[in-house]
């Protein structure tokens, strides 16, 4: 059988058709290097098992890679949070009150805060916020609401009972209101908001996690599933703007908003109005 493996091998040689050595080598060359570790051309050689070379492997496709979830300080940056309150009158109460680093410091409390879903919703919901806190403070110009010491904002609960000579009306970023607000928030929170509601225009860190709190509680999911910003309104206001209330102040929400998307690059959704 040895004679006639020697005169074929030296034809396969002659051929270029088989070139031994298992460690191959056979890309240089242009081969393919078989799974048995020979180089040569062909289905044998650069089909299945084939080491390298021009193997016959069909074009993979790249697994993708998911994106890095953003940070919170990414999107809101010095320069998007200045351009807000930049806008106040320099005399206002909230300059100097209003910062970045208390609303990242609050924000720590709220982790699921812009943290949850793809970066668009991310970005969404933060844009979502600042537009409410913008509209509800005058680009952050007040702690308190205009006049809000004339009304009454106490509502008879047993559970949050009003503190006597104390008012419940709107601070904050978000204006926090009435009683069962402030007792919910300050239990939430950690601060007696039915005997010390001024605390929320006293300490910027509170207040930004009053806001937080609020937004949590009512606006958050709205904004993760999809319902849109205008499910947003009728939860800070519904009873006095929507269904036709007062379709003035849900465009000037609605026009912060989708501003604030299009300066993250994102597209605002629908359901814009309540």
């Amino acid at each position: 059988m040895a004679k006639y493996f020697l005169p074929l091998l030296a034809v396969l040689l002659a051929a270029g058709q088989l070139v031994s050595g298992q460690n191959c080598g056979c890309a240089a060359r242009n081969l393919c290097c078989s799974r048995w570790g020979y180089c040569g051309l062909g289905n044998d050689y650069c089909g299945d098992g084939c080491r390298e070379g021009p193997c016959n492997r069909p074009p993979s496709t790249p697994t993708p890679t998911p994106s890095t979830p953003t940070s919170l300080a990414s999107i809101v940056t010095d320069a998007f949070f200045n351009s807000i309150i930049n806008q106040a009158p320099g005399n206002c109460a909230g300059r100097g009150f209003y910062t970045r680093a208390a609303f990242l410091e609050a924000a720590r409390s709220y982790p699921n805060f812009a943290n949850e879903g793809s970066n668009d919703v991310r970005r969404q919901e933060v844009a979502a916020f600042f537009a409410h806190v913008t509209h509800e403070t005058g680009h952050m110009c007040y702690r308190e609401e205009i006049g809000g010491a004339n009304q009454n904002y106490c509502e008879n609960r047993a559970d949050y009972p009003c503190a006597a000579g104390k008012k419940y009306y709107g601070r904050g970023p978000l204006q926090l209101t009435w009683n069962y607000n402030y007792g919910a928030a300050g239990r939430s929170i950690g601060f007696n908001g039915l005997g010390d509601p001024d605390i929320v225009a006293r300490d910027a860190v509170i207040s930004f996690k009053t806001a937080l709190w609020f937004w949590m509680t009512n606006c958050h999911n709205a904004i993760t599933s999809g319902q849109g910003f205008g499910a947003t309104i009728r939860a800070i206001n519904g009873r006095l703007e929507c269904n036709g209330a007062n379709p003035a102040t849900v465009t000037a929400r609605v026009n912060y908003y989708t501003n604030y998307c299009s300066r993250f690059g994102v597209n605002p959704g629908g359901n814009l109005r309540c």
